[in-house]
């Protein structure tokens, strides 16, 4: 692939302003050197403006994400790309969210474009698990594992019971609950069913891929190895 064509992709510009950031010696190799537009260099050698270029397709990202942004740009209000560099939203591929977490939800959400890597985490046949943990407005009652363990809850509206999921009491008013579902607004709803209701909810971790430290609204990129975890057992 072209060099023009290689940055505009990576949503440096359109062409015409790649051309002109080549033009203007803004675009050089590890060296320092001007690269033109018919150069070829590896990813890891180009430069712009003296800083190394962006992943090429095929990245995964980690976001924390916080209360008030939406993973849509269909919604109204903040949306989780304007926490990202400009240029990640004119990518081609696009870089998507993998899922989606509503506004008022909080933490791990991933956002990558791999296409199929992207079906793959969110397909139902995947029973990946996603792990909340959930603060309430009312007390437990004592029975909400047992109900949600049963593999019979109905919600509102559907005809298909929910899958097993496990809840793991954290307090009087706060529970972990893993579910390997990805029904609309689920865990709320299911608290909903069980008599109580969501004050916030945080997601902890998708398949054995944990949120770690990284703090609210920034993001980082994700190793080979850490996307694999996805795909192994719940973290912890």
């Amino acid at each position: 692939m072209k060099l023009v064509r290689r940055l505009a992709n990576l949503g440096y510009g359109s062409r015409r302003q790649v051309e002109l950031l080549l033009r203007d010696g803004r675009v050089t190799d590890a060296g320092g050197a001007p690269l033109g537009p018919e150069a070829q260099p590896e990813q890891q050698d180009i430069r712009i403006d003296g800083e190394p270029l962006d992943p090429p397709p095929g990245v995964v990202l980690m976001l924390h994400k916080p209360a008030g942004t939406t993973c849509s740009t269909s919604d109204p209000g903040r949306v989780v790309y304007e926490l990202l560099p400009p240029r990640f939203r004119l990518r081609n591929p696009i870089i998507a969210p993998v899922g989606r977490l509503d506004r008022d939800t909080t933490g791990l959400l991933l956002l990558t474009d791999d296409g199929p890597l992207l079906h793959r985490i969110i397909s139902p046949k995947s029973r990946i698990p996603k792990v909340y943990e959930a603060t309430l407005a009312r007390d437990l009652t004592g029975e909400e594992a047992a109900v949600f363990a049963a593999g019979t809850l109905m919600l509102r509206s559907e005809t298909t019971p929910l899958a097993p999921a496990m809840l793991e009491v954290m307090g009087p008013r706060r529970a972990r609950l893993t579910v390997t579902e990805g029904r609309y607004h689920q865990v709320r709803r299911m608290f909903a069913a069980a008599g109580n209701h969501v004050e916030a909810l945080h997601r902890t971790a998708i398949g054995g891929l944990g949120l770690d430290d990284l703090a609210e609204g920034k993001w980082r990129l994700l190793a080979a190895a850490e996307v694999a975890r996805v795909f192994k057992p719940t973290a912890s």
